[in-house]
C-alpha cells in the first residue's frame, strides 16, 4: 500500500499524472485489514459519500470495539447497525463514548452533525408503531449522515384521514422514505400523492400470511403508483442510503454537493 501511494505521489510531482487523474485512482484506496476478522475500506466516503459502517449482528463485542476504534482513527462518526441492547452494554464498557439509539438499535461513535450537511429533506412515513424500529433505523440513519429528516409516525391505510392530516407537511419532503408491514400498501398511497422519489420498505410486522415481510414486499414491487422504489425486508438503513444518494446526486446536479463531502 505504502509503495502504490508513493508511486502515485511521484507521478504526481513528475508530471505523469495530474491532480484530478491521482484523486480518481485514490478513490479506489486505501484497505486496511484488521486481526483476520475485517477489511476497513477507508476510502468509501470519497468513493460513495457515506463511510463504512459496522453491520453488528454476527459479530462480537471484541470485534465490535477493535472495527469501531480503527474506524474512528480515519473517520468523524461512526455507526454501528442491528446493535441488541445486551451487545451494546457489552461493546460500552470499552468504548465509552458509543451512543445508542434505542428504537432504531443504531450504535453511533463520534460526534453527530450539529446542522445537516446537505441540501434536501428526507421524510420518513411509518405505517404503524410496531414499524418503527425501522422507521427509525431510517431516520436516525439519514440524520447522523448529515440530512435534514421529518418523522411522521402512525398513519397506517386503516385511517387514512391520518395521513391526509400530515400530508401538507409530508409535501414539503423532497424524498419520502415509507415503511409498511401488513398488506404493505401505505408507499403506494403516498406515491400517488407525492411529487418526490418515494422508497418502500416492507417490515416483517403482520399476520401468518404476510410471510415475515414477503407480502408487502410483493406489495411494494407491484404497485401501479409511478415513482416507487423498493428496498429489502426490515431495510430501514438502506432505504436511508438511497435517500441519500437521491439528494447528493440532485445537489450535484446543482453544483451544491461533491462526492466526498
Amino acid at each position: 500500500m505504502e509503495h502504490l501511494l508513493q508511486s502515485l505521489l511521484h507521478a504526481v510531482a513528475e508530471g505523469k499524472l495530474s491532480p484530478n487523474a491521482a484523486l480518481e485512482k485514490l478513490r479506489f484506496l486505501p484497505l486496511e485489514t484488521l486481526e483476520d476478522i475485517a477489511c476497513l475500506d477507508h476510502h468509501r466516503s470519497l468513493r460513495t459519500g457515506f463511510p463504512e459502517v459496522v453491520w453488528g449482528p454476527g459479530k462480537t463485542p471484541t470485534q465490535i470495539v477493535a472495527i469501531c476504534r480503527r474506524l474512528a482513527q480515519q473517520q468523524p462518526l461512526v455507526l454501528v447497525t442491528r446493535l441488541e441492547m445486551a451487545v451494546y452494554a457489552q461493546v460500552r464498557a470499552d468504548l465509552p463514548g458509543l451512543h445508542y439509539n434505542t428504537v432504531a438499535r443504531l450504535g453511533f461513535l463520534g460526534t453527530p452533525p450539529q446542522q445537516p450537511l446537505h441540501p434536501g429533506l428526507i421524510g420518513v412515513v411509518a405505517a404503524g408503531t410496531a414499524d418503527l424500529p425501522v422507521a427509525e433505523e431510517a431516520a436516525a440513519t439519514a440524520e447522523l449522515s448529515g440530512f435534514q429528516v421529518a418523522r411522521f409516525w402512525d398513519l397506517g391505510v386503516a385511517g387514512l384521514q391520518r395521513l391526509l392530516y400530515h400530508w401538507p407537511a409530508m409535501a414539503k419532503a423532497h424524498v419520502l422514505i415509507v415503511v409498511a408491514g401488513m398488506e404493505g400498501a401505505l408507499p403506494s398511497v403516498v406515491a400517488g400523492l407525492a411529487a418526490c422519489p418515494v422508497i418502500g420498505v416492507p417490515t416483517s410486522i403482520g399476520y401468518g400470511s404476510h410471510f415475515q415481510g414477503l407480502t408487502p414486499l410483493l406489495a411494494m414491487l407491484n404497485s401501479c403508483a409511478a415513482g416507487i422504489g423498493v428496498v429489502n425486508i426490515d431495510n430501514g438503513f438502506g432505504a436511508a442510503m438511497l435517500a441519500g444518494q437521491i439528494l447528493r446526486t440532485a445537489g450535484r446536479l446543482q453544483g451544491s454537493d461533491k462526492v466526498g463531502q
